[in-house]
């Protein structure tokens, strides 16, 4: 019994000891929370919604787009099969599609239609346009700011067009590749040359590899960083994984022997001799070289045959290290 007892007494002294140190431990998380909450609710502007509209704005303020088509009839008349009008389902079929972007529009009524009482896009700032789509398409857009179109102070109204488009699912101002020509004006010669990816036939977008809202990879493509992903989209039969992989193809990726776009060559190759691109690396030198070739089967005159004859497999092989052809 007196074991016992001191059992208890030991075990109760334990978590008399416990106690202040659960305390603080309790007390230090709480104060974690509060401070973490401080930031989050800094991450919205005080007073602002979905919409872009302040949430203190009275019902009163707005008019429905009934009253907008009143005098914005040929906008009003071609609204219905724009993508936005689905903004009046998430408001319960209320009619403030056009004062969604527009904002509350009575002061813009009462003032006999004065344009400085309302936001029009097409005399705001980049950035206070930019910011008004990105209230509802800051989801899909999430990189959008440090893209090349974004670090360039490009404006979405630059590419799209809300009230009259040419592609009614985008809302473009002008169809691709047109659209993309208007700046890239060095890439529109490269589709014209006699090997080429098929943009301006229409068989590709530059969208299809590219996303203009922005990525974490270089030139904005929609994959990988050595670029091989984008076009192993299409050309699956490069795409590995292979038991010998092409240390090139992981490294540099595609465009270390290929034009993206159009070139002279055929297969797009970026040199006219495949056999030049090889020995960019494949060559004898005291300070770099990736096995070089050796002896009388690779004399590299003009009256021999291609790299590629041999070596066919280049992209990656299953069963040989040296990409012959075993079939």
């Amino acid at each position: 019994m007196q074991r016992n007892g001191s059992i208890d007494k030991s075990r109760r002294g334990f978590v008399a000891l416990r106690a202040p140190r659960l305390q603080g431990l309790l007390t230090f998380a709480l104060g974690a929370l509060v401070f973490s909450a401080v930031p989050l609710a800094a991450q919205a502007p005080e007073g602002k919604q979905p919409g872009g509209e302040a949430k203190d704005t009275p019902a009163s303020e707005f008019v429905g787009s009934e009253a907008c088509g009143a005098c914005h009839e040929e906008v009003a008349k071609g609204f219905g099969s724009n993508p936005h009008t689905k903004m009046a389902q998430i408001h319960g079929k209320n009619g403030v599609t056009c004062e969604n972007c527009h904002g509350a529009g009575k002061a813009h009524v009462d003032g006999g239609g004065d344009t400085t009482k309302i936001f029009n896009p097409s005399k705001a700032t980049t950035k206070e346009v930019n910011d008004q789509c990105l209230t509802c398409h800051q989801g899909r857009h999430a990189n959008f700011e440090r893209s090349g179109h974004g670090e360039g102070s490009v404006s979405c109204v630059g590419c799209h067009s809300i009230h009259a488009s040419e592609d009614p699912d985008k809302l473009l101002k002008v169809s691709q590749p047109g659209l993309c020509y208007q700046c890239h004006t060095d890439i529109k010669p490269q589709f014209a040359m006699p090997f080429h990816h098929k943009v301006d036939e229409g068989l590709l977008a530059c969208s299809d590899c590219h996303n203009p809202h922005g990525t974490f990879g270089r030139k904005a493509l929609r994959a990988s960083v050595q670029q091989d992903a984008v076009c192993t989209t299409c050309h699956t039969e490069t795409a590995g994984p292979f038991v010998y992989e092409h240390a090139v193809v992981k490294t540099e990726g595609c465009t270390s022997c290929h034009f993206p776009h159009g070139g002279p060559n055929p297969r797009l190759l970026n040199r006219a001799n495949v056999n030049t691109i090889c020995l960019q690396c494949h060559s004898p030198s005291m300070n770099f070289s990736t096995s070089e070739p050796q002896g009388p089967t690779h004399n590299q005159n003009t009256q021999y045959q291609a790299c590629t004859v041999c070596h066919i497999e280049i992209h990656g092989s299953n069963v040989s290290p040296v990409y012959f052809n075993t079939h």
